[in-house]
């Protein structure tokens, strides 16, 4: 697919493991924090496996968990958002830049 795509979703994930550093350090962040490291950075590596998808099913397969964990990621920047966790630019970057995804995501799986 698009190798474009693919850095992005990379970049994604690498400016969402720095914004993690930012959140308070109390347990209700940590759950956040482990969340949204697992969510952000699995949908980038899903992009990659579904590149060397073994047919046109196991790719649609992959693709479809990259939107679901780039729609949780959303989920989790939203939380923080709203709980005032976090470098607030940030959180507002990174909440556009996951609807962006979703959406490019959505619509390539709705095609497949």
């Amino acid at each position: 697919m698009d190798e474009g795509l693919g850095e992005r979703l990379f970049g994604f994930t690498i400016d969402v493991l720095t914004f993690l550093s930012s959140l308070p350090k109390n347990p209700e962040a940590q759950v956040i924090r482990y969340q949204l490291a697992k969510a952000s950075s699995s949908s980038g590596a899903n992009y990659e496996e579904a590149q060397a998808a073994s047919s046109k099913a196991d790719f649609a397969h992959k693709m479809k968990i990259v939107l679901r964990e780039m729609r949780e990621s959303n989920y989790w920047i939203r939380i923080c958002i709203a709980l005032k966790f976090g470098n607030e630019a940030e959180a507002n970057k990174l909440k556009m830049e996951s609807s962006e995804l979703k959406n490019i995501l959505g619509s390539i799986c709705s095609k497949l």
